[in-house]
């Protein structure tokens, strides 16, 4: 059962060769188009050059792009040549990227010409680096260190199909509450064989080998037309490329892509609309709600958008609230599907419709995970304890370089090994989860725990509050005191006693916040996870 993901796009192409598999939208550039064909054959030469300028198997490099065309060729340029491709976060500054590339033993880099400047600042620090590509958006003119994408391309010969085992090491980097970026590393075999699991939301039995991907793609056929699936959130990050992407091999659907610096909810629909996107991958209310927004906006105009097509809209990596997706259900008959997971692997899943939307941050656990107290004991169903998620099966092989942090995060509970990625959450009585949020971030208040993305939703309860980060700052009574920064919907004149007092119905006194700070905007990356750094950051300096 070989699952390689260069095999499996192999078997794609060859099932389904005419089909699209890439349609790349940029802000000032042509819409490109790519079949299954042409994205096998092109990845082909973008392979050979990698092998021809001395890159070995398991050798990595990196990829900085926007989400485009060129990002998803080379990555399965890499696959193809047993190689280990690696997401470069494009927000990176200069000492970051530095770092990056120097823990992943980063042995060549493609990048597009608008970060060429700051790859300019950094060459010298990056001795391990001998390939550099650049591919044109417009920017900055090539210079000699670097050769041209299209030209490279061009000039390759494509590279013959090859054995490749199933043990060959995928690999992707993860910032989030880590710490510094870590390479979280997966057997391409195991790794490749969850993501089949698309095909049974929609009726299709997964394959158990590669030999039946064309018989189920044939199967999907009859239930659907072709998956178009348009990718919100950065390919760069695990939900754009797993979710937006890599899954999307398996029904041999196409991958919609945007790119621009700021993600705009109108140019989302419009896209949509266009080219009759059937998902829609996004991350939680910072994509939800400006999506709803612009959708309410536009039916007010009595220019509703034309989103008969869609059929899922797919989250994951933060918290997506019910009250968003029950207005999202009213200008459409879809399904709201909100994956429970992160780099270190999924972990259950809820799943909202018309009528039956589900509740804020519960799901239903997939096979194989479990929640446990301190003492590594199951948490008992409807006990109102909290405890931390293992996932069983599908487990990473560990973070690359860091033996210290994997044997802290994959262990073994009775013979089992588990993956730890530090999430909290209660058991209910019918054996879903709640979560509660990361244990890095737990505030903790009077001696009381208190998990901040919990009173996040309850405070964003609120029609005024727009979007809101919660911290601990240092307080001399408590420990820790509770500070909300908070950003509110335009034109409102809410005060902070007053959401206060609101959000009192939904929690327990302990947890309400003592303070209410307001921006303009809060700030988050640009996959919409929290920047709580800069959030402490602005709490401290207001509360001196």
């Amino acid at each position: 059962m070989n699952f390689h993901l260069a095999n499996l796009y192999e078997t794609v192409a060859d099932t389904c060769p005419d089909r699209p598999a890439i349609i790349a939208c940029h802000e000032n550039e042509p819409t490109e188009h790519r079949s299954w064909a042409e994205l096998d054959a092109r990845a082909s030469r973008i392979a050979n050059l990698l092998v021809e300028s001395g890159l070995k198997p398991q050798s990595k490099f990196g990829i900085y792009m926007r989400n485009r065309a060129e990002y998803i060729e080379a990555h399965l340029a890499g696959f193809k040549a047993r190689m280990i491709p690696i997401n470069v976060n494009y927000r990176y500054q200069s000492g970051e990227l530095v770092y990056l590339l120097d823990n992943a033993d980063a042995e060549a880099l493609f990048f597009q010409a608008e970060f060429q400047p700051r790859i300019e600042e950094i060459r010298s620090q990056l001795p391990k680096v001998g390939l550099y590509v650049q591919v044109d958006d417009g920017g900055a003119p090539l210079q000699d260190w670097a050769l041209d994408y299209e030209q490279a391309l061009a000039s390759a010969s494509p590279m013959a199909r090859i054995e490749r085992p199933g043990s060959d090491v995928y690999m992707l980097y993860t910032g989030g509450t880590t710490g510094m970026p870590k390479g979280v590393m997966y057997s391409q075999d195991e790794f490749t064989s969850r993501l089949s699991l698309g095909l049974m939301l929609r009726g299709v039995e997964p394959p158990t080998s590669l030999a039946d991907v064309p018989d189920r793609i044939e199967k999907l056929a009859g239930v659907e037309a072709p998956n178009v699936s348009l990718c919100a959130c950065p390919l760069m990050h695990g939900t754009g490329i797993w979710l937006g992407h890599i899954a999307l091999a398996y029904l041999g659907g196409a991958t919609l892509t945007m790119s621009h610096p700021r993600f705009d909810a109108d140019i989302l629909w419009q896209l949509a609309e266009k080219h009759a996107a059937t998902d829609i991958v996004i991350v939680g209310d910072a994509f939800a709600k400006p999506m709803l927004k612009a959708l309410q906006i536009a039916s007010e105009n009595s220019q509703p958008y034309n989103i008969s097509s869609l059929k899922r809209i797919v989250s994951s990596g933060v918290m997506w609230s019910r009250e968003v997706k029950d207005s999202l259900l009213e200008f459409g008959n879809m399904l709201l599907l909100d994956a429970f997971g992160s780099s270190e692997g999924g972990m259950g899943m809820s799943i909202s419709s018309r009528g039956a939307a589900a509740e804020t941050a519960k799901f239903a656990l997939t096979e194989g995970v479990k929640v446990f107290d301190e003492n590594d004991k199951l948490i008992e169903p409807g006990s109102e304890a909290i405890g931390m998620v293992g996932l069983s099966g599908g487990v990473p092989l560990g973070y690359y370089k860091d033996e210290a942090k994997s044997a802290k995060t994959f262990r073994k509970i009775d013979g089992v090994r588990y993956s730890f990625p530090g999430d909290f959450a209660k058991v209910e009585a019918d054996g879903s989860v709640t979560l509660l949020g990361r244990g890095s971030n737990c505030i903790n208040t009077g001696g009381e725990k208190v998990f901040p993305e919990e009173v996040e939703e309850a405070l964003k309860r609120h029609p005024d509050v727009l979007d809101c980060l919660v911290v601990g700052v240092a307080d001399d009574r408590f420990g820790q005191r509770i500070v909300a920064v908070t950003s509110l919907a335009e034109g409102s004149s809410l005060a902070a006693d007053e959401i206060i007092a609101a959000t009192k119905a939904h929690l327990s006194g302990y947890k309400l916040p003592r303070q209410v700070i307001f921006v303009d905007q809060v700030r988050r990356a640009v996959n919409g996870k929290a920047d709580y750094a800069w959030a402490k950051g602005v709490a401290q300096a207001a509360v001196g």
